[in-house]
């Protein structure tokens, strides 16, 4: 009799378990076409028919919906759920920068950038985000470090290229500067941001 009871409590937990999957996946397929849509309220609702605070995935998916639906403080939120239930997660490190750069919170920015480094060190994209970010700051010397790395990495490619002759024109490097403009002109012989670079060294 117990054998029996416990089977049919087994089967009633796997049963409903399937049916919540179900209603997830039915959520997520319709959130995914009201977002298409652009109907990013739409999208939003029917993820939180379904919400539970401890997935991953909702909380991911909440983060980049209230971005594009341009409530940049909700975006924030549920992409640090998501960055809290996963700390490893680069693609969640990634989400949360979306909504700091629009609210220009650029030291945190420059954080979460740095964070991503110490996980994946050759990140390309965060090499050169984080670079830009110290660039636009004007903390070259922080600039120069990300680019010169980037262009260790990869030492024939324009965006590396490019930023680091203009950091080291802003460090007053003009004869690295130069080399590296010149180079950039192989790859793109009429770069106009080259072409002013190598004018101001003259």
């Amino acid at each position: 009799m117990k054998k029996t009871i416990l089977a049919l409590l087994f089967t009633f937990f796997i049963g409903f378990a399937n049916a919540q999957d179900d209603k997830v996946k039915t959520a997520f397929a319709t959130s995914l076409g009201y977002e298409n849509k652009t109907n990013y309220a739409l999208a939003i609702s029917k993820i939180m028919e379904v919400y539970s605070s401890t997935s991953y995935e909702m909380n991911l998916r909440l983060g980049w919906l209230h971005y594009c639906a341009g409530s940049q403080v909700d975006s924030k939120k549920y992409y640090k759920i998501a960055m809290e239930l996963m700390p490893f997660s680069v693609e969640a490190k990634f989400g949360y920068i979306y909504p700091l750069s629009v609210l220009n919170e650029w030291d945190e920015v420059a954080n979460q950038y740095n964070a991503i480094l110490k996980l994946d060190p050759n990140n390309s994209f965060a090499l050169y985000a984080l670079g830009m970010v110290y660039y636009n700051g004007k903390l070259y010397e922080k600039a120069h470090k990300c680019f010169s790395l980037l262009v260790n990495l990869y030492p024939f490619t324009y965006d590396g290229l490019h930023m680091l002759a203009w950091t080291n024109y802003r460090l007053s490097k003009p004869k690295e500067a130069k080399q590296l403009f010149n180079r950039v002109l192989l790859l793109a012989p009429n770069d106009a941001s080259s072409l002013e670079g190598l004018a101001l060294i003259k």
